[in-house]
């Protein structure tokens, strides 16, 4: 459907990347672009507003979730989950660099890629690779906290989601419906 894909790059310190590549999935779906996201680090058996939404929308768009279970607190300091978590993901990249250049899907949301790349879970040559060898014709969505300089290099557009005030600070837990 899309003349030309871009790259863009969702990413800062406040809340709403996630939120708004998943609007971005449905802006492109409702014309009738074939959508396909991966969510690194959130597993298939996580629960989210987002997902449950799109299930009951019927719009062709085809969600995954990490393929095994990762707690942001625990899992970074465990060196076996770590491992895991790498191969995991080098060879989700792997697959998703597969249908970007078959052009399986107009649209590739990778969710918390940038995350993945700043801490050393993902490789930039793996994520060059992607940029690199797709169909023209393919947009790339990368959200995530970090953002890598030399992934701003390779994106068209990267956009800063920046916390001004924060609701956390004062104890308030995560709200079913409003941030998962």
């Amino acid at each position: 459907m899309l003349r030309k894909g871009l790259v863009q790059v969702y990413s800062g310190d406040g809340k709403g990347k996630t939120t708004a590549a998943f609007g971005l999935a449905m802006r492109a779906a409702g014309r009738g672009n074939k959508v396909f996201i991966y969510q690194f680090l959130k597993p298939a058996s996580m629960e989210t507003g987002e997902r449950l939404a799109l299930e009951s929308a019927g719009l062709e768009i085809t969600v995954e979730g990490f393929g095994m279970e990762w707690d942001m607190f625990k899992s970074p300091g465990d060196s076996e989950q770590l491992c895991k978590a790498k191969e995991m993901i080098a060879d989700t990249l792997e697959q998703v660099t597969e249908m970007a250049q078959n052009r399986e899907y107009d649209v590739i949301i990778l969710d918390e890629l940038v995350f993945c790349l700043s801490k050393g879970l993902a490789e930039l040559c793996d994520i060059q690779k992607l940029v690199d060898s797709r169909d023209e014709c393919v947009e790339l969505v990368f959200t995530g906290r970090g953002v890598d300089e030399r992934l701003i290099e390779l994106a068209d557009l990267v956009s800063e989601v920046r916390l001004l005030k924060d609701p956390y600070s004062k104890s308030l837990s995560a709200r079913k419906g409003i941030e998962y």
